[in-house]
């Protein structure tokens, strides 16, 4: 939101997706969290490294955020600590960029169903 974060992204994502883990859910305040997979060490931050903070749960992987404004970022491999993926409101306007699936739609909210968008589903995570 405030800017003072800024990044590159060299090759087309692998794969974009709706996440609706409930740890998304709280995270966002939203019903899913909508990000792209990134083909490993295409991800270049450019400015704003000293103003990234991590969350770093035990059991999932760590989500950046931006700690001027609160943005939620990216979220890394916990095994490598790599950029995975990045929140798609993140990217420029017409990066044309479509998701392709839900995943953890075993947890949706019952206050906003999933679409019928014929996207793949998975009951919990998308294999890699």
């Amino acid at each position: 939101m405030c800017g003072a974060v800024s990044f590159e992204v060299t090759a087309e994502p692998v794969s974009a997706g709706y996440c609706h883990c409930t740890r998304c859910q709280r995270r966002t305040g939203t019903a899913a969290s909508a990000h792209a997979r990134l083909v490993p060490g295409s991800f270049r931050l450019l400015s704003g490294e000293e103003l990234v903070q991590e969350y770093a749960p035990g059991d999932g992987w760590p989500k950046c955020f931006c700690s001027a404004c609160g943005s939620a970022l990216w979220s890394k491999y916990p095994e490598t600590g790599e950029i995975g993926s990045v929140r798609l409101g993140l990217f420029d306007s017409g990066h044309g960029i479509r998701p392709q699936w839900h995943t953890y739609v075993d947890y949706a909210c019952e206050w906003e169903p999933i679409p019928a968008d014929g996207l793949e589903r998975y009951p919990e995570g998308k294999p890699r």
